[in-house]
């Protein structure tokens, strides 16, 4: 009795199918969920214990900034001398190509300019032409 509730919670946290034409591969599943959990649950086992006592005994030299990796040298330590690096730019596009596109992109920023031009212009016309507008039209109710 106290199994059966137990498998029945394993399955039920496990995330069996609640689907009633299913419920005989709900054992199956279970089964496979509980293997998959199991094999996970072993290998970070053996990921925390290699951390833990680190069971690495070799010692990793970094591109030989550390000192040496035994532990019994009594030599001299000298350090390495690194070249600086050298970058070398890439361009994705030829010369050519990178003239066209200066090239359109002015031409794209000169028509918005003109066109923020032109509508501050109309704005200034249509303001003026609804002030004399208005003046007049008041100056012949008067």
């Amino acid at each position: 009795m106290i199994l059966t509730k137990l498998w029945r919670t394993w399955k039920y946290a496990l995330g069996s199918f609640s689907d009633h034409t299913t419920t005989e591969y709900d054992n199956a599943v279970c089964i496979v969920r509980s293997t998959i959990f199991v094999t996970y649950l072993v290998t970070n086992c053996f990921i925390t214990a290699g951390v833990i006592r680190h069971w690495n005994p070799m010692g990793i030299d970094t591109q030989g900034m550390s000192g040496p990796t035994d532990p019994n040298y009594k030599g001299p330590v000298t350090p390495q001398e690194y070249k600086p690096a050298t970058v070398t730019p890439r361009r994705i596009h030829t010369p050519e190509i990178a003239k066209e596109l200066k090239i359109l992109i002015n031409e794209v920023l000169d028509e918005r300019e003109y066109k923020r031009r032109m509508a501050e212009h109309m704005m200034f016309l249509l303001k003026y032409y609804l002030h004399h507008t208005l003046t007049l039209s008041i100056s012949n109710i008067l």
